[in-house]
């Protein structure tokens, strides 16, 4: 079991950048493959990226790709998403989610939790 709690959310102008934080309980969370993912008003939620258990490999939807990065802490339970370069159309709610899948993928369905997602706000 993975309890995930975002953080980091917020309003800022386009252009601007904001970092999100995930903090995991328990004590694997190296085993899990972790992602971000977003959903705006009236949208379906999507992927923003994903990245291995070691953090050595990252996948990122081509929407944020070059604007937006994903780390991770093994030390600390924590995954981040630094987002640069915001855009109004990245305004959603953000969700980090774990995966016990090896496998790079996009859908969220092969994410086994989640967490209760943070607002980020980005203004013309």
């Amino acid at each position: 079991q993975v309890q995930l709690v975002e953080s980091g959310g917020g309003l800022v102008q386009a252009g601007g950048s904001l970092r999100l934080s995930c903090a995991a309980s328990g004590r694997t969370f190296s085993s899990y493959r972790m992602g971000w993912f977003r959903q705006a008003p009236g949208k379906e939620r999507e992927f923003v990226g994903t990245l291995t258990r070691s953090g050595g490999s990252t996948f990122y939807a081509d929407s944020v790709k070059g604007r937006f990065t994903i780390s991770r802490d093994n030390a600390k339970n924590t995954v981040y998403l630094q987002m640069n370069s915001l855009k109004p159309e990245d305004t959603a709610v953000y969700y980090c989610a774990a995966s016990r899948s090896v496998i790079a993928t996009t859908r969220d369905d092969s994410y086994d939790y989640w967490g209760q997602g943070t607002q980020v706000t980005v203004s013309s």
